[in-house]
């Protein structure tokens, strides 16, 4: 049977959150461990669920303690079984076996692999009972329904910011430990996600495979892909809540709300001065070089507006 890693399930040990309450000190495995001898069955005094062997019951009893005993060498993510830590591995070796029929596109998981046949197909079984809106995943649409509740479960015991999925919180913790642990092989950049380093690639390979149906124009990547259709339609998302204007792209946004702030986005790499626009960025570097510069933002929500020149 294939293998479905989420990470609420697998996660890296800082993501830890117990079933049991916080202040709650678990007894030791053998002593919850109910055996039935009648039927050769297992009970978890923790839960009352029931398992057919002391194997599977230990397993399962993790998820009560939290421990995660199976730690990847390289990144020192760690997990409940050996099996998930093996799939884990394929982060790093960058190992796909399972390759889609229509497209040729390859993947780590076969889950993964079925869920990307549904771009082919168009199917969304999952639709959300508030607003209607369907789902080709149940766990896109369980994320999708946090925005109609306003629930943010997810805190950072470090500096408090609450986030509304655990990924977004594992991507954060990284701001505070500074890890990188996904390298590229062409030119040694590293990168806090896989995801990053997939994205980071397309520099090197020229690869963009994403077009835009209406005019056929290709794009390295699908988010700037959605900011190009918005060239079409006219779609204006963002607004500002200060004046009211709307901009097509929250990059867009955020660079706009400087104007407001005045806070100064734009450092100068050789001396450190800061500017608000990178206009006057750019005539400032040729007061080192006399060249003109390309220069590019990175926004904290990872969206880029275009580079200026």
């Amino acid at each position: 049977d294939e293998l479905v890693v989420k990470q609420e399930d697998s996660g890296s040990s800082q993501n830890l959150t117990s079933q049991s309450n916080a202040g709650d000190v678990l007894p030791p495995f053998d002593s919850v461990c109910n055996s039935d001898s009648g039927n050769k069955s297992t009970k978890c005094s923790v839960c009352g669920k029931t398992f057919s062997s002391n194997f599977k019951m230990r397993k399962h009893y993790r998820i009560h303690t939290g421990e995660k005993p199976y730690s990847c060498k390289i990144c020192r993510k760690a997990f409940r079984e050996s099996k998930y830590l093996s799939v884990h591995m394929r982060t790093h070796t960058g190992e796909k076996p399972y390759s889609c029929e229509t497209c040729g596109k390859s993947f780590s998981q076969n889950s993964h692999l079925s869920s990307h046949k549904r771009t082919h197909t168009g199917e969304k079984p999952h639709p959300c009972s508030t607003c209607g809106r369907r789902f080709a995943e149940a766990s896109a649409l369980r994320n999708h329904m946090l925005t109609h509740t306003g629930e943010k479960p997810f805190s950072c015991h470090i500096c408090g910011k609450i986030l509304r999925y655990s990924s977004s919180l594992s991507a954060h913790m990284k701001i505070h430990t500074g890890e990188k642990p996904f390298v590229c092989k062409t030119c040694g950049k590293c990168f806090s996600h896989n995801s990053s380093l997939i994205s980071h690639m397309r520099i090197h390979t020229g690869e963009k495979s994403y077009q835009c149906t209406t005019c056929g124009r290709c794009f390295s990547h699908s988010t700037t892909l959605l900011r190009h259709t918005r060239s079409h339609t006219g779609e204006r998302p963002y607004s500002c809540a200060t004046c009211g204007k709307c901009f097509n792209s929250s990059s867009h946004l955020s660079v706009h709300m400087t104007t407001h702030t005045r806070e100064k986005l734009y450092s100068c790499t050789m001396c450190s001065k800061r500017f608000s626009h990178g206009s006057n960025l750019v005539r400032h570097m040729r007061t080192h070089t006399g060249e003109r510069p390309e220069v590019e933002i990175i926004l904290e929500d990872g969206g880029a507006p275009a580079a200026q020149s």
